[in-house]
């Protein structure tokens, strides 16, 4: 079986005038306010990410949100309505939380909007693994370069850009089967080691792997855990991880549009053999990518109209 080293998660640690549970895409009208909301997955579970549309009462020059300690990042492109990604983390227990909106119009005028949101808690499996030594007790030479790595991957992740930059759905990297799924709980050698924070495709060396959607490269080099790995940053807080690559075909700084083929699949770093491992980041936390493909988005920010 294969397994996929996790990146250190730097999770961030949101009564409401009206509240809902989703069900289906959701559209939650505030009719005194003239508010509408769509949001999507139908069901909100601890490690979703959501695709949010949103139309104020009146047009606004900004709109921001505030979601489990997080500052979400509208994006608007004319017309009323406004978008943005967003996410659940693993570790957020099932309960009700609130999201808070809060715009400017034209006219310097604050107009504010909150809503609940119910999340539920996901099943994930539990994996009994025994492996190598070398896998889990990395020698002192070993345990500086995994220092140095994850010294770099935080000023990586701290460069994330709020300006949107992804269009459109996201499309998976390989057209294979997966092998392993997000919120494994891994237990190496009798001992619980870690929560398997992405997606593995069952694939040979060599297999073409291309982006989910467009963003500019922010790293693309060789690590001690990921081995050869990518690192896209899709804007609005959004990333996307390719890891054991056997060749990456991008530079760093390098713009790439979705489906651009981004390097070969590979086993280099800690993997057991050749897949590839793909993991999805919002603010610090990590998301199901199977989750992020399945969501329905507009290739730019949808015009909704609303009663007022």
């Amino acid at each position: 079986m294969y397994f996929a080293a996790v990146f250190s998660s730097l999770a961030f640690v949101l009564c409401a005038v009206t509240s809902f549970a989703l069900r289906g895409t959701s559209t939650v009208p505030n009719r005194s306010a003239g508010w509408t909301i769509h949001a999507n997955p139908s069901r909100l579970v601890n490690g979703a990410p959501i695709y949010l549309q949103v139309t104020p009462p009146s047009r606004l020059t900004s709109l921001t949100g505030t979601w489990l300690g997080h500052q979400v990042v509208f994006d608007n492109s004319g017309g009323r309505a406004w978008t943005a990604l967003a996410g659940v983390s693993l570790e957020t227990k099932a309960g009700t939380y609130p999201f808070m909106l809060e715009g400017r119009t034209a006219g310097g005028t604050q107009v504010t909007s909150r809503r609940n949101f119910t999340i539920g808690h996901a099943k994930y499996p539990v994996i009994q693994l025994q492996v190598s030594k070398q896998f889990t007790e990395p020698n002192p030479e070993q345990v500086q370069v995994i220092k140095e790595d994850q010294e770099l991957k935080h000023r990586t992740f701290s460069q994330v850009t709020p300006e949107r930059e992804w269009s459109g759905r996201f499309s998976a990297p390989v057209d294979a089967p997966t092998s392993d799924v997000f919120g494994t709980r891994r237990v190496f050698n009798g001992a619980t080691k870690s929560v398997h924070q992405g997606l593995d495709y069952r694939v040979g060396s060599g297999t073409p792997v291309s982006a989910l959607n467009a963003g500019t490269v922010l790293l693309a080099r060789s690590l001690y855990f990921e081995g050869n790995c990518i690192v896209l940053d899709h804007g609005q807080g959004l990333l996307s991880l390719y890891l054991h690559l056997s060749e990456t075909k991008v530079k760093e700084g390098e713009r790439v549009q979705r489906g651009q083929l981004l390097g070969l699949s590979g086993a280099t770093g800690r993997a057991t053999g050749p897949h590839l491992h793909i993991a999805v980041r919002w603010q610090g936390v990590y998301l199901n990518p199977a989750a992020l493909l399945e969501l329905r988005v507009s290739e730019s920010p949808a015009k909704i109209s609303t009663s007022q």
